[in-house]
């Protein structure tokens, strides 16, 4: 894939798409940074407008970016993955901010650790939903994929949030 200038800018997140190795990870990385930069700077909803805007922007390059391509998912294209990461980081942050907590990067590092990892999870393992959006072979797929791994990714980090909090913490300190 060569896609030129903004489309090619756009799918792979302004070029992190071209770092080595698994460049799906840099990109779920880039963007988990930049969250929690927003959340720092008490941006917060910055992240959800960021995951509806990589979506829009998403579904709208990647078709450009691969026609005509033998590959229907180059892997330098990583804004399916930005897009997929936001969704997880929303089920966290959002509830995070609207509590009042302060210092996410390290106080609350849950909030952002466990939708990161539970996003990567889902979007290699490719469960369910995932695999069958994946097995499309289109350039839908490429972004539905990643939407349905952020969603179950952000899903679980809240049950496993209400687990801890609501269960084994009290528990430990009973």
């Amino acid at each position: 894939m060569s896609a030129p200038g903004l489309i090619g800018a756009i799918v792979t997140f302004g070029g992190v798409g071209h770092l080595r190795p698994a460049p799906g990870t840099w990109g779920s990385l880039a963007a988990v940074a930049l969250a929690v930069l927003a959340y720092e700077l008490g941006w917060v909803l910055l992240v959800p407008l960021g995951a509806v805007l990589a979506t829009i922007l998403g579904f709208w390059a990647i078709p450009r970016a691969i026609a005509g391509s033998q590959d229907q998912d180059p892997s330098e294209i990583v804004i399916d993955e930005v897009a997929g990461q936001w969704l997880a980081l929303c089920f966290t942050l959002l509830p995070l901010w609207w509590h009042g907590v302060e210092g996410l990067l390290f106080g609350a590092w849950p909030g952002w650790v466990m939708p990161f990892v539970l996003f990567r999870l889902f979007d290699i393992w490719k469960p369910w939903l995932v695999g069958r959006a994946d097995r499309r072979g289109d350039a839908a797929g490429v972004m539905i994929d990643d939407l349905w791994a952020g969603l179950f990714a952000g899903i679980v980090s809240v049950i496993m949030a209400g687990l801890y909090h609501g269960v084994l913490q009290p528990w430990l300190q009973g």
